[in-house]
């Protein structure tokens, strides 16, 4: 077969920068634990001694490791007095982590899908799954982390309001669940932002549920912030009105089945959020560089998680807003709009 050399030399280009993306995944994850990046954006310009030793790490490694970063174009280089700086830009996404842009923690997710290959390699052979408690540990914080940014920067200010009446009955005094909670990131938002309501964080991960309830601790929330260990098909019914499901239904074996349940703990009037990964409705809609990094998180950990679990239906986290209000509905909603949407996340809101 003739090859289009000018095509396939592009190509090429295409898979080396992919190849250089992936190796420096590792050094991101070294720069966001060791704190180079915050140091480097809080002292630089900086030579690699100067930030070796604001950072106590060894000059050698911080000096190839900066070297790497200026050819990534996460940090700049200026010849002439051998110094490093970064650009506003690159701190904002790599040593703030309030900004909304931030995502230096992805390195973490990244790392747990390498470590967890064998795993899932071995799933696509024999079919089933490879449950969340089956998981690296930096998984966990990792999603915890990544997700924070998103929710931190929308859920109170956007998310919330998009809903009918949701916003007034929290601030008046409501009952709150937070479904798939994990680290309980999202729960602690919203109990910080309505010191009335009273809020409640189901995930059948212990361990998380465990990080949880030190950060709501830690917070000073544990008066009204109450985390336990339950799925969605058995959490307890305290009339809520509001429940949330925050990156989590189409990781569930059962989503059908656990929004039934859930209905049947509401308050005749309350609500139900699903935040999902944004997504089209076709796969032709999703070939994009969102829809790649979903993809790819969907093979590697939602997708098995899914059909670790019963029924193993597998949405998948493209599952779009089509199929979710399929989902919905043989749930028993009957009413279901999207609320709002970013370019990372659907909004839906599911009313019985």
């Amino acid at each position: 077969m003739a090859l289009d050399q000018e095509r396939l030399n592009s190509f090429v280009g295409k898979i080396l920068d992919d190849i250089g993306a992936a190796m420096n995944t590792a050094l991101l994850l070294v720069g966001d634990r060791l704190g180079l990046y915050k140091a480097l954006a809080a002292g630089g310009p900086m030579t690699s001694a100067e930030l070796a030793a604001a950072t106590g790490t060894a000059e050698r490694y911080v000096r190839e490791w900066l070297a790497a970063q200026a050819a990534s174009g996460y940090a700049d280089y200026d010849a002439a007095n051998g110094t490093f700086s970064m650009q506003p830009e690159q701190a904002a996404v790599f040593a703030d982590e309030d900004s909304p842009v931030f995502l230096a923690a992805v390195g973490d997710l990244v790392a747990a899908t390498m470590r967890d290959e064998p795993r899932v390699t071995e799933a696509f052979r024999t079919g089933k799954g490879v449950g969340w408690d089956k998981r690296s540990e930096c998984l966990f914080c990792g999603t915890a982390r990544f997700f924070r940014t998103g929710y931190k920067h929308h859920l109170v200010q956007e998310w919330l309001p998009a809903l009918d009446g949701v916003v007034e009955k929290l601030q008046r005094g409501a009952t709150v669940a937070d479904v798939g909670c994990g680290h309980g990131v999202s729960t602690i938002i919203m109990a910080q932002a309505f010191p009335n309501s009273r809020f409640f964080g189901f995930d059948y991960h212990a361990g998380s549920i465990a990080d949880a309830r030190k950060a709501a601790a830690s917070a000073g929330l544990s008066d009204r912030v109450t985390f336990e260990v339950r799925s969605a098909k058995t959490i307890p019914a305290h009339g809520y009105d509001l429940v949330c499901f925050f990156d989590c239904l189409h990781d569930m074996g059962d989503p059908v089945g656990g929004l039934a349940h859930v209905r049947s703990t509401m308050a005749s009037d309350g609500t139900c959020m699903l935040v999902e990964p944004f997504a089209g409705d076709r796969l032709e809609d999703n070939l994009n560089p969102v829809g790649r990094i979903y993809y790819a998180a969907s093979t590697m950990i939602c997708t098995p998680a899914s059909l670790d679990q019963e029924v193993g239906l597998a949405l998948g986290a493209q599952a779009g807003e089509v199929r979710l209000r399929k989902v919905a509905e043989e749930a028993g909603f009957t009413r279901f709009r999207r609320a709002t949407e970013t370019p990372f996340n659907l909004i839906l809101e599911a009313r019985p």
